[in-house]
């Protein structure tokens, strides 16, 4: 593992050298607090200079936003109104869409002014290509979560201002997540105790288990992804479908190794952080596949857009628009360009399409038995990893243009040539062993989990040696750092 420089976050990498050092040196302070107090001050203070160490500038973003939406979260809790939540929601969106989205509108209202003329569009000035502020999108979504439910009714106990800042400063789930309510993170930080040898030792094989997601197999595909997507043109069927796959490999283990560093290194604190991830490549239909994928985003997504929309309690049509509008505005939420949209789109029609296949399955009255159910759930194993495979071109692709020509390679129309590095056997080989450890993700696990116990009781030399092990096969064999793909959204 060597030393992260990619767009100033060489800090906040949680598989990066610098990151161990601060992990360390903030560790051994936590550990020799002596008490609450002592405990959530260092917290307080590794959390802020964790975030400090990509830009200081954003500081003042971060804590003007902290100020004022605990102000409107105060009044909101006294008075419950709904204009108050209004005005908590607008500013926070408006902040968010400012920072995150105005190139988007700026540029398609010079795309549809300059199609209506019929004249080339213009491109946004430069002054309003600002960088994003890391992990906007996450602390705005923290904060909003607790207006909505203490306009709801769900959270009725007031949050002092300074477990506040902890709730949304959190290092270890602030960039990038779990997505969290007050409910799952408020108590635990109200309660800081002294560690316990139980959690570190879990969390710490949580944490190595997400670190080996990341430098293993996540960093060691970005580069062939990167490749491939920057050659579009040069793609025939097979190597778009390894491009698509690789890519959703490349996701999934970077974004869950991340999820899984952060609940380590929580869980290592005493503290329960909710899983993001389970075993989502072993999903066998669109709305399994949403279970098991970034599940605190999903849920997010559910518990305040959809059921705010009326949920599934409308009309079959009002159904199917409300599931389409939570994921066309989960699609943008993922970045400010039109391929995320579209991306969800195509997740909102196998949504919709999967229920209208279920009320199908009921009008034939198909045979209700077991090995008709195992036959259906094997079938639809392909299918639903084929359909998420396709949709991975359109949040990868930097336009529709390159998405638009893997696409159509992936369904055999366009160029047979192929992009060469792909045919490498050593190639074909590392996608296999991606491809193979996602999917037989859930059996290591329970095996890990068998075995937890007998594993504390083995000699230490035994341990220090597959420890050792364990470090020169990442030293060895993993890719150079990159950043976390969320860190951009």
């Amino acid at each position: 593992m060597e030393l992260v420089e990619c767009r100033g976050t060489a800090q906040v990498i949680f598989s990066s050298f610098n990151f161990f050092i601060f992990f360390a040196a903030f560790f051994a302070l936590y550990a020799a607090a002596t008490s609450y107090r002592q405990r959530a001050a260092i917290l307080l203070l590794a959390s802020i200079i964790f975030y400090a160490s990509w830009k200081p500038a954003y500081l003042v973003l971060l804590f003007t936003s902290l100020g004022i939406n605990y102000l409107i979260y105060s009044a909101l809790f006294r008075s419950r109104k709904l204009s108050t939540l209004v005005l908590g929601l607008a500013l926070n969106l408006t902040l968010l869409g400012a920072m995150k989205y105005l190139v988007l509108m700026v540029e398609t209202w010079f795309a549809g002014l300059a199609f209506l003329n019929g004249t080339t569009p213009q491109h946004a000035p430069d002054w309003i290509h600002w960088a994003l502020p890391l992990g906007i999108s996450f602390y705005t979504f923290h904060m909003l979560s607790v207006m909505i439910d203490v306009y709801r009714g769900d959270w009725t106990r007031h949050i002092r201002f300074r477990i506040w800042v902890l709730y949304v400063t959190f290092f270890p789930h602030m960039i990038a997540g779990p997505i969290l309510r007050a409910s799952e993170l408020v108590d635990q930080l109200e309660s800081l105790k002294p560690l316990r040898a139980e959690d570190v030792r879990l969390g710490a094989l949580i944490f190595l288990g997400g670190l080996i997601k990341k430098v293993l197999f996540a960093d060691n595909l970005a580069d062939l992804t990167d490749f491939l997507f920057a050659h579009p043109d040069q793609l025939g069927f097979v190597t778009a479908w390894a491009a698509s796959i690789a890519f959703g490999l490349q996701i999934y283990f970077d974004f869950s190794g991340y999820s899984e560093m952060a609940i380590g290194m929580a869980c290592a604190m005493g503290i329960i952080l909710p899983r993001n991830f389970l075993y989502p490549y072993i999903s066998r239909n669109p709305q399994e596949f949403w279970r098991r994928w970034h599940m605190t985003l999903s849920r997010w997504l559910r518990d305040y857009l959809y059921i705010s929309l009326g949920g599934s309690r409308c009309s079959p049509i009002r159904t199917h628009a409300n599931i389409l509008i939570t994921m066309l505005l989960g699609g943008l939420w993922h970045g400010a360009n039109w391929t995320f949209v579209f991306w969800g789109f195509l997740h909102g029609m196998y949504l919709v399409g999967h229920r209208l296949l279920i009320k199908f399955y009921e009008y034939l009255h198909l045979p209700n038995s077991p090995i008709w159910s195992k036959a259906l759930s094997l079938a639809g194993w392909p299918v639903t990893m084929a359909l998420v495979s396709f949709t991975w071109v359109f949040f990868r692709a930097p336009g529709f243009t390159e998405a638009w020509t893997i696409s159509a390679a992936m369904l055999g129309i366009g160029v047979t040539s192929v992009a060469e590095p792909v045919l490498r056997t050593f190639v074909w080989i590392g996608l296999g062993l991606a491809t193979l450890a996602a999917l037989i993700e859930p059996f290591l696990v329970q095996l890990l989990e068998r075995s937890y116990t007998r594993w504390w009781s083995t000699p230490w030399p035994i341990r220090s040696l597959a420890y050792f092990g364990i470090a020169m096969l990442l030293i060895m064999f993993g890719g150079s750092t990159q950043k976390f793909i969320y860190f951009d959204f």
